[in-house]
């Protein structure tokens, strides 16, 4: 045994020790116990990959996870061959926007089980009272959710009214006890112009933003914009991004002040890249004409990839200089997640630190400590893939089966609804 796997096997041992009991007591304790073995395994926390692993699951829970020759698999465990499979943590996308009704709710949330999501966090929003109460409810199949309620911005005459419009710091502290009391997971806010077309949160509603959600013991996130917005967010202490820089390559001074405050987190949610893409791959839940339609559009376009190639510089250069890259989609598309995967290391990200950002990272970024990596003790949700996306990011797409709290997602039953209420 190596130095590497030692600590493994050994924290490991009192778990499977009941493997060596008899009769029916042994029995009685391994009822429920599967093992799913054989498949190389990424835990999702930025340790090397388990070749040929073991990862044993009860109660919808991790009870081990390791190398074949370090994990012991008690007798009368049910085991899964996974043989030339590779295991993943499910998706911890932290920024979606969810209906605030149930039932399209519930819909969007099953979509993006299919594709491999074991978490999202809805920004901003969620009017009503449906965000704020699924959050505690045990839904089969489907993701963990967290939300912002709705978040605030400066009044935007004809787009969404579902965010607080707020033109004062006093307005500002006010609709953050609301959200307070309504315990929210985060804050978010909006600084931008929407190129020119309204008035922009100011720093002094936005900086009261700050300090009353802080005050409170919540973060705050920013929908941005302009580098030099940026800039001033880090100095009025905002705590994460829920999109890239996009209006030029950062500078110096930004990487400056995002040393002074290391823990800053970026969901970069990258655009567009303006490239022609595959879409058959979509073939379990879209139409087929649907994805004929897709296909058509999807074109080469310059201007587009001069756009992306801003965000994609930016993503680089602060992943290099260490800032918390965690992950996020925008919308509600159920798939983007793989786009959003492959865009980042397009960008440059290896495909190793893509994977953490959209697992530990993320779940650490929204304090959801029973997800983002596949550990003891930990929800067992995890993707099941028919190949490895270390060698090819895009293999993300090739999902075999998803399990969420230990229970397979019967994507089969959600692919023949969705493709029915697709169809012309």
């Amino acid at each position: 045994m190596n130095r590497r796997s030692r600590p493994r096997a050994v924290l490991l041992s009192a778990v499977v020790a009941f493997g060596a009991c008899g009769g029916a007591e042994q029995e009685a304790e391994v009822a429920g116990l599967i093992a799913y073995v054989g498949a190389r395994i990424l835990p999702g926390d930025g340790t090397a990959p388990i070749d040929n692993g073991v990862l044993l699951v009860s109660d919808g829970r991790i009870a081990a996870v390791g190398s074949s020759s370090s994990v012991e698999i008690p007798r009368g465990a049910a085991s899964v061959d996974l043989a030339g499979k590779t295991v993943m943590p499910a998706i911890v996308n932290a920024h979606v926007h969810l209906s605030p009704v149930r039932e399209e709710r519930i819909a969007q949330l099953e979509h993006m089980a299919y594709y491999g999501a074991g978490a999202v966090v809805s920004l901003g929003q969620d009017t009503g009272t449906v965000a704020l109460a699924m959050r505690s409810e045990d839904l089969p199949g489907l993701p963990r959710t967290a939300t912002a309620g709705r978040g605030i911005t400066s009044p935007e005459p004809g787009r969404t009214t579902a965010p607080y419009w707020v033109t004062t710091p006093d307005e500002a502290r006010a609709v953050v006890g609301e959200l307070a009391d309504a315990r929210v997971d985060i804050v978010k806010i909006w600084v931008d112009d929407r190129n020119g077309e309204f008035v922009k949160l100011p720093p002094e509603v936005y900086r009261a933003v700050i300090d009353e959600a802080h005050r409170h013991g919540l973060r705050v996130t920013a929908h941005i914009y302009a580098l030099e917005d940026a800039k001033a967010l880090l100095r009025a202490g905002i705590d994460a991004f829920a999109h890239g820089i996009r209006d030029r390559d950062i500078d110096d001074e930004l990487v400056a002040l995002w040393r002074e405050r290391p823990d800053v987190v970026l969901v970069p949610n990258l655009p567009d890249p303006g490239v022609a893409q595959d879409y058959g791959w979509l073939g379990g839940t879209v139409a087929p004409e649907e994805i004929a339609r897709m296909q058509e559009a999807s074109t080469d376009r310059p201007p587009v990839q001069e756009a992306f190639g801003i965000q994609a510089r930016n993503l680089a250069r602060l992943a290099r200089e260490g800032v918390p890259v965690a992950f996020g989609t925008d919308g509600s598309v159920a798939w983007a997640p793989h786009l959003e995967m492959e865009d980042m290391v397009r960008a440059g990200m290896s495909p190793a630190d893509v994977i953490v950002a959209a697992t530990r990272t993320s779940a650490e970024f929204m304090r959801m400590p029973d997800v983002g990596t596949l550990q003891l003790g930990k929800s067992a949700d995890f993707v099941v893939l028919d190949a490895d996306p270390l060698e090819d990011i895009r293999n993300t797409r090739r999902i075999a089966s998803v399990y969420l709290r230990g229970v397979e997602v019967d994507r089969g039953a959600i692919g023949a609804r969705l493709t029915r209420a697709t169809a012309p």
